[in-house]
């Protein structure tokens, strides 16, 4: 279509008039066409474009669509949302409406001893399923006491943790002043209620948030707590779900474009999916990104899970989407994500009352979720890369390709610090990258060589990027795997990347 005359046409007055008229160009063509045939050959290509229509009596009027304009996140949004994060709590009004929607569907109070008990049973089923071999599990919470168990076991801790996720994306400047997302296999609802709830806390941004999901039931769960907890009129509007499977085609009552598209702990499903398929499904979502828009995946954070997700955003290259964060870039390489298990971490979550209410029995463990820990990455466009080392002479620093060549030395070398604590009390261990190394590489700093001169390694958030100078590299034979060893004479500071 890119060589059709015609749309060669529109570009070419689009390139210099904001609007005109379809009946405008008819001079401009070897082969004049009706302004009703020649909407209905360009209108599948004037989102590209970035161009809209909109019907003038007979005439069809063509407008340039104005960029949103990006949102800075500000001291006031900051300091509402750190506020917010520091309770560590699902917003009351939201606990209160999954135990209002629990008693709605049993028809019995949400803490009566019966509904209880089948509460612990759906999550405990769901605990043991997930623990299976991949091609074993079915991870279906999709009917019955299996959606009511994943609001109580799994809802609040994936509803506080999209909220740190969307301040990291809010300060790498992914907010818009008004903006369109997608939820891919939304469930009930997590990502979108997050949304509304974290842009209720900024100034000056409003947002439309769509999604996908094929089960009624959770579908049902979604608008409950939704019409409860999501202001009529607010500045966000959160559509009803679009009941479709995501490896189908998208719905065409969608928009055209996305700011964001997120895919929350849902690709993984796909147990019977290999990588070529789930990223054939990232990819043909991608082609609704609008310009400067991004691509989120996340997913839990266990081994098996995380791996699997850094080698799907690895393989999406060909496809034109890169990964933009948390990884390291500034090496400019592709990083085919080796063995990668790389995960962030937040303050554990206060239990609600309602796990609190599950948890008074003999094994209380069992039914209480508080711990976020997850995996995830950010895809944009071919040519947007994510700077880490601004104004650092790279070419003074050992790529981590390169460890082999220095087994046994002490060296300088830069990375991306891409985990939480690993180590003990005994030894910190941290997992760094800088894109280039085949095996996975491990900051090691034992407890008793920990100075001011190498409090960095340990205070630096997930995906900083720091300057180690004067580490021992060692070869670890039975991971397969190298080990930067830190001690008191090792220097180690932030070389201007964006961590937490």
């Amino acid at each position: 279509m890119a060589g059709n005359p015609l749309i060669s046409t529109i570009k070419c007055i689009a390139g210099t008039r904001r609007s005109f008229l379809l009946s405008e160009i008819v001079p401009y063509l070897d082969e004049p066409l009706p302004v009703d045939e020649m909407y209905r050959a360009i209108a599948p290509e004037l989102p590209r474009l970035g161009l809209t229509a909109t019907p003038r009596g007979r005439d069809v009027e063509i407008t340039k669509l104005v960029p949103p304009q990006p949102y800075l996140l500000d001291d006031g949004g900051r300091t509402r949302t750190g506020a917010f994060l520091e309770k560590r709590e699902l917003p009351p009004a939201l606990a209160t409406a999954i135990e209002q929607y629990i008693t709605k569907k049993v028809g019995k109070p949400w803490d009566d001893p019966v509904t209880l008990d089948r509460l612990r049973k759906a999550i405990t089923s769901q605990k043991d399923d997930y623990w299976k071999p991949l091609h074993k599990r079915s991870l279906r919470y999709t009917k019955g006491y299996s959606v009511l168990g994943y609001l109580a076991y799994h809802f609040p801790v994936y509803f506080l943790q999209t909220e740190h996720l969307l301040l990291r994306l809010a300060g790498d400047g992914f907010m818009k002043k008004s903006m369109t997302v997608l939820d891919a296999g939304t469930g009930p609802g997590v990502v979108p209620l997050a949304i509304a709830d974290f842009i209720s806390r900024l100034d000056g941004v409003k947002a439309s948030v769509y999604s996908i999901e094929q089960s009624e039931e959770h579908i049902e769960a979604f608008l409950y707590l939704r019409d409860a907890f999501v202001p009529r009129g607010g500045p966000v509007s959160v559509k009803p779900p679009k009941k479709a499977d995501i490896r189908e085609p998208l719905p065409a009552s969608l928009p055209e474009r996305f700011d964001l598209i997120i895919f929350s702990n849902v690709l993984g499903e796909f147990a019977g999916r290999d990588g070529d398929a789930r990223a054939a499904i990232v990819s043909r979502f991608a082609e609704r990104l609008a310009p400067g828009g991004a691509v989120v995946i996340i997913e839990p954070a266990d081994e098996e899970n995380s791996t699997r997700m850094r080698t799907l955003a690895a393989s999406l290259e060909p496809a034109g989407l890169f990964v933009h964060s948390p990884c390291p870039l500034f090496r400019g390489t592709a990083c085919k994500a080796p063995r990668c298990w790389s995960f962030a971490t937040a303050p554990a979550i206060r239990p609600t009352r309602l796990m609190e209410t599950l948890a008074r029995c003999d094994e209380p463990y069992r039914y209480i979720n508080t711990d976020i820990k997850y995996s995830f990455a950010v895809l944009r466009r071919a040519g947007i890369r994510r700077e880490g080392a601004r104004g650092v002479p790279l070419t003074r620093f050992l790529l981590l390709s390169k460890l082999h060549l220095h087994e046994g030395k002490r060296v300088n070398t830069i990375i991306a610090k891409m985990s939480a604590e690993l180590g003990d009390a005994k030894n910190h261990l941290f997992k760094v990258c800088d894109g280039t190394a085949k095996a996975p590489v491990y900051a090691v700093l034992p407890a008793f060589h920990r100075t001011e001169g190498n409090e960095a390694l340990i205070s630096a958030g997930y995906g900083s990027v720091l300057e180690l100078r004067g580490v021992l590299v060692r070869y670890n034979r039975a991971h397969d795997s190298w080990n930067l060893f830190v001690n008191r004479n090792t220097e180690v500071r932030e070389a201007g990347g964006h961590g937490e």
